[in-house]
């Protein structure tokens, strides 16, 4: 029984994309403990709102209504805040909300209180949640903000309870012992939180580490067994090419040999490159290839002189134009590591439309390439090999004053 397309399209569709999976990994016990601290903020506002609810009900003798707004404006958003702690979301709004909304209510409390109850010793309801507006600060605001509204709102308790009290000595000591007690521990329970979002993001971070390392890792097995693969396959490619040469017996044969020898060893000298670099066959221009030659030189950190000859602007095709940067970076990384950079200079020449010739140069005091051993494939494969594998010719002149590389294409 053969599935339907549509069952097909919806089964690739629920696979994960590389780039969907992980997202959201990163911030997980960072999340993780903002539902921790909103939770236990959830508590601790229910526990200390009904006390404050509690006594404020209680102290009201009659339907006062400065007393029930200043009720509504402190209690309306502390319910808030505690229902969406608990769900978990729209926290930082609502907190937020509370903490200014608490602040107001302290400046209209000399306003609306009852000016007759001179009971020094005695706290009002709203003191219960002076913390309760640190801990909404804590979810809601920055850092700074967060420390500057845990001495704000017991500063200004303690101003508004002086003034209740006409500033009498008598209001003084209690006063500065409720203040004090409450910026300690606001200070603590900010203290607290950003200790525990500094943690959580260390963890965080080292998570996303371990997960890039076992990434780069993973990925460097796939290359190895992709290179494995590719070397079997290539092995394979040059079989057929070289048995098709030897059966060649006419000119179509010698001519399908020609061309399987020259894709295998195109894709021999192009193994190193990552199918990302091999791009299409589509003409390539000279400016194309001189960029690609002074990003080398910048990132090797050379400051070398690349020269543009020739008025004609070439263009070459796309396996053509790689075998030739890559040989060119060769022929770089040879001047630098024999040379010492000493005298590197490349130029790019164009004399028609279709033919480019690049050209490396250097000072260094020059090499035998006839010594050069058979297990040095720096040269042999890596420059001449891959422009034999494009029909492009490769020429090396090296003596006491330098060495000369020229790379050269031009249509058969």
């Amino acid at each position: 029984m053969t599935p339907d397309d549509g069952s097909l399209k919806e089964a690739w569709s629920s696979i994960p994309s590389q780039r969907e999976v992980g997202i959201g990994l990163e911030r997980f016990t960072g999340h993780r403990m903002e539902r921790i601290l909103s939770t236990v903020a959830a508590i601790g506002s229910a526990a200390l709102g009904a006390q404050a609810m509690l006594e404020a009900v209680t102290r009201l003798s009659s339907l006062d209504p400065p007393r029930l707004g200043m009720m509504l404006l402190v209690f309306g958003p502390l319910l808030w805040m505690i229902v969406v702690c608990l769900i978990g979301k729209g926290i930082r709004p609502a907190a937020g909300t509370f903490a200014v909304a608490y602040a107001l209510a302290l400046l209209l409390w000399p306003i609306v209180v009852d000016r007759s109850e001179r009971e020094p010793s005695s706290q009002p309801w709203i003191f219960f949640l002076v913390n309760i507006g640190v801990v909404a600060a804590m979810l809601a605001f920055r850092p700074r903000v967060q420390l500057l509204w845990a001495l704000l709102l017991p500063i200004l308790y303690g101003w508004v309870r002086l003034v209740q009290g006409d500033f009498k000595q008598s209001w003084w000591i209690s006063t500065g012992f409720d203040v004090t007690f409450t910026v300690i521990l606001g200070t603590v329970i900010i203290s607290l939180g950003w200790m525990f979002r500094q943690v959580a993001a260390g963890v965080d971070e080292a998570r996303s580490k371990a997960v890039e390392g076992y990434a780069s890792a993973a990925a460097a097995s796939a290359a190895e067994e992709e290179r494995v693969a590719m070397a079997a396959l290539m092995h394979d490619s040059v079989l057929a090419a070289l048995i098709a040469a030897e059966r060649a017996v006419g000119e179509r044969e010698r001519t399908l040999a020609v061309a399987m020898a020259r894709e295998a060893l195109t894709r021999l000298a192009n193994t190193e490159a990552s199918i990302a670099q091999e791009g299409s066959d589509a003409p390539v221009s000279r400016e194309q290839i001189i960029a690609e030659l002074r990003r080398t030189l910048s990132e090797q950190g050379v400051d070398a002189v690349v020269e543009e000859r020739g008025a004609v602007a070439a263009e070459v095709p796309g396996k053509v134009a790689r075998a030739m940067v890559l040989a060119a970076r060769q022929a770089i990384g040879n001047a630098l590591a024999h040379a010492g950079g000493h005298g590197l200079h490349i130029i790019a020449d164009s004399a028609a439309a279709d033919r480019l010739s690049v050209t490396v140069l250097d000072a260094g005091p020059g090499f035998d390439p006839d010594a050069i051993g058979e297990d040095r494939l720096g040269i042999r494969a890596s420059i001449v090999a891959r422009m034999a594998a494009v029909a492009g010719t490769s020429k090396i002149v090296s003596d006491a004053d330098g060495t000369t590389v020229t790379l050269s294409w031009e249509p058969s």
